[in-house]
C-alpha cells in the first residue's frame, strides 16, 4: 500500500483514485488466469511463466490488448485491454476498460485544459496587431501609383509561385516551373503596358511550355506535369493580373466620391506646386476610379475573412459539409453560419463603399457585390485548402510571421479579380449610363 501510495502520490485525487481500481482489477484478472498448483515451486513457476508471457506479448499492442493487459500507446496515454472469453469473466473486463478509460480521458482533458488557453491567446494578440500593419500597407499600396502597384503584384506573383511549385514537386511532380513563372509575371506587365495584347499572352507560354517538354526532356511529361504548369500560369497569373487592369480604369477623368469635401483640404494643401514639384512631370495623381474600386473591394474581401471567423466560432453549428461534402472535406471546420457571418460583414462594407462611390443603385448593387465578393473569396480559400490537402501541407510557407506564405494571405483574392474588372469595367459603367437616361427622361417629361 505504501509503495501505491507513492507511485500514485502526484497525481489528482480522482485519478489516482481510478488509478488504484485499474490496477486492482488488472491484478484481480492475472489471479484468474494463473493454474492452481499445490506446492510452492510449482506456484513459484507458474508466476514467473505467467511473467515472461507478459514480458513476451509486450512487443505486440494488439495481442496485449487481447491477453487483458493494458496498453500504453506512443503517446503516453492508456489503451483499454478487449478481454477475451478464454482470459476473464465479461464483468470484470468491462470493469477494467471502463476504468482505464476514465483515467486516459480525465488525464487528456486535464492537460489540455491547462496549455491551451495560452498558445491561443498569444497566437491571436500578434496576428491583430500584424494584421492591422498589413492593412494599413496595403491601403498604401492600393494608392500608390500603377507603376508601383503593378511591380509589387508581380513580385508577390513570383514569390506565390514559387511556393506552390515547390508544392507540387513534394508530391513527385516536375512541371516546368520556370516558364511558368515568366509567364505568369509577363501577364502583370502586359496589363499594364500592353492591354490589348493581355489575353495572348497566356497562349503564347502554354505553347512555348509545350515546346520545351517536347525538345528538352529525355522522358515523355506526364499529364500531371503539364497540368500543374498550366495551372500554375492560369491560377496565379493571369486569372489575378485583371487586377493590374482595374487599377487602371478612370484615369483621365477622376469621379470625386463623397469623401472628397473632407479630404479636399489635403489635396489642396499637397497641389501640384507643392508635391509634384519634386516629381517627374509624367506623374499624376495615384488616385483613379480603379484603385478605389480596389480598396473598396479589398476592404469587403478581408472583412469577410474576419466575419466568417468571428460567425463562425461564435455560432456556428452546421458544418460546411452539410450543404457541400466535397467543401465540407476539404476545410472541416468552416461552418454555414461562419459563410452567413461573412457575407454579412462584406454586404454591409460594399454597401457603405457603393454608397461612397456614388454608384447607381447603390442600394441594391452594394449589398449583390458584397455577397458576391465573398462567395467568391470563399472559393479562392476552398480552392488553395484543396491543394494543400492534397499535398499533405497546412501552408504554402512561412514567409509571413503567423499567416503562412504568400499564397495562404491572397488566396481569397484570386477568383474576384475577374468579376471585379467585369463590374468596375462593365457593369457600374452600364448602370450609370441607364440611371443618366432616366434621369434625362425624368426631366423631359
Amino acid at each position: 500500500d505504501e509503495e501505491d501510495k507513492a507511485v500514485f502520490s502526484d497525481l489528482d485525487e480522482d485519478v489516482r483514485r481510478k488509478m488504484e481500481e485499474a490496477c486492482d482489477l488488472m491484478l484481480v484478472q492475472l489471479d484468474g488466469t494463473e493454474v492452481p498448483a499445490g506446492t510452492s515451486d510449482e506456484k513459484g513457476a507458474d508466476e514467473s511463466t505467467t511473467v515472461n508471457k507478459i514480458e513476451a506479448v509486450s512487443e505486440d499492442d494488439e495481442v496485449k490488448s487481447k491477453e487483458g493487459i493494458p496498453v500504453v500507446n506512443e503517446q503516453g496515454g492508456l489503451v483499454a485491454p478487449a478481454f477475451s472469453s478464454s482470459s476473464v469473466t465479461d464483468s470484470v473486463g468491462t470493469e477494467l476498460t471502463t476504468a482505464l478509460t476514465e483515467v486516459a480521458e480525465t488525464a487528456t482533458d486535464s492537460s489540455s485544459t491547462a496549455v491551451a488557453p495560452a498558445k491561443k491567446e498569444k497566437k491571436k494578440g500578434r496576428s491583430v496587431l500584424f494584421g492591422a500593419t498589413m492593412g494599413l500597407v496595403v491601403a498604401g499600396w492600393v494608392y500608390s501609383g500603377n507603376i508601383s502597384f503593378t511591380a509589387l503584384f508581380t513580385l508577390m506573383t513570383a514569390l506565390g509561385q514559387l511556393e506552390y511549385y515547390r508544392m507540387v514537386m513534394n508530391t513527385g511532380i516536375y512541371p516546368a516551373r520556370r516558364i511558368s513563372v515568366v509567364g505568369a509575371c509577363a501577364t502583370f506587365i502586359t496589363a499594364l503596358f500592353a492591354p490589348d495584347l493581355h489575353q495572348i499572352v497566356l497562349p503564347v507560354f502554354s505553347t512555348w511550355t509545350m515546346i520545351w517538354f517536347l525538345t528538352m526532356r529525355r522522358n515523355i511529361t506526364t499529364i500531371s506535369e503539364i497540368a500543374t504548369t498550366f495551372t500554375g500560369m492560369f491560377y496565379l497569373g493571369y486569372i489575378p493580373s485583371f487586377w493590374v487592369r482595374i487599377r487602371q480604369l478612370g484615369a483621365d477623368v477622376v469621379e470625386p466620391t463623397r469623401l472628397m469635401p473632407l479630404v479636399k483640404p489635403l489635396f489642396e494643401r499637397l497641389g501640384q506646386n507643392n508635391l509634384l514639384a519634386y516629381l517627374p512631370k509624367k506623374i499624376h495623381y495615384p488616385i483613379t476610379t480603379g484603385s478605389n474600386f480596389i480598396f473598396w473591394t479589398w476592404l469587403c474581401i478581408a472583412f469577410s475573412d474576419v466575419g466568417g471567423y468571428f460567425a463562425g466560432r461564435k455560432f456556428g453549428k452546421t458544418k460546411l459539409g452539410a450543404i457541400s461534402p466535397a467543401a465540407g472535406k476539404t476545410s472541416p471546420n468552416k461552418t454555414v453560419e461562419g459563410v452567413i457571418g461573412g457575407c454579412t460583414f462584406s454586404l454591409v462594407l460594399a454597401t457603405l463603399g457603393a454608397w461612397i462611390q456614388k454608384w447607381p443603385y447603390w442600394y441594391v448593387l452594394g449589398p449583390l457585390h458584397g455577397v458576391i465578393l465573398a462567395l467568391l473569396g470563399l472559393v479562392g480559400d476552398l480552392t488553395a485548402s484543396m491543394l494543400k490537402r492534397d499535398a499533405g501541407l497546412k501552408d504554402f510557407g512561412d514567409l509571413i510571421p503567423e499567416h503562412g506564405g504568400i499564397m495562404d494571405r491572397v488566396d481569397s483574392y484570386i477568383f474576384t479579380a475577374p468579376y471585379g474588372w467585369l463590374m468596375c469595367g462593365y457593369v457600374i459603367p452600364a448602370l450609370k449610363k441607364l440611371a443618366e437616361a432616366r434621369a434625362a427622361v425624368g426631366v423631359v417629361v
